[in-house]
């Protein structure tokens, strides 16, 4: 398991009348995590979609706990529990200001020929990065 996590304030614009964070700005907020979570092991989406390789999400699972609110910090926490494979799965959990839980979710990508759009496995240099994590 490899695990990172993130500072995100709740801007003005991605809030409702209520003062909550829209909905549908969580996926942006997974995004941020994972994409951060990936620089921080050395890997970036820029490298894959120059090696030829895409990284669509095939799949999203939110549980929308409680909501967060204008101007408050959130902490995201981004895991990977497994190897990838043809596929990666990514967990996300999302904290308030008061290190309550808000939000979980699951995102599953599919590694993906450039050329090809088929699925394919990850690029050699990617699982070489990946097997040197110490996984937990």
């Amino acid at each position: 398991m490899i695990q990172g996590e993130i500072k995100v304030r709740v801007r003005y614009g991605e809030t409702d009348r209520m003062g909550y964070a829209y909905y549908g700005c969580y996926p942006l907020y997974y995004e941020m995590g994972r994409t951060e979570l990936l620089r921080e092991y050395g890997l970036t989406y820029k490298e894959l979609e120059d090696s030829g390789t895409l990284l669509p999400v095939s799949r999203l699972e939110i549980n929308y706990i409680a909501p967060a609110l204008y101007d408050e910090v959130l902490t995201v926490r981004t895991t990977i529990r497994q190897k990838p494979t043809v596929k990666i799965i990514f967990n996300y959990e999302i904290f308030n200001e008061k290190n309550e839980l808000i939000n979980t979710a699951i995102t599953e990508l599919v590694f993906v020929n450039a050329s090809t759009r088929k699925p394919c496995r990850p690029p050699k240099y990617f699982m070489e990065r990946i097997d040197q994590i110490q996984w937990k």
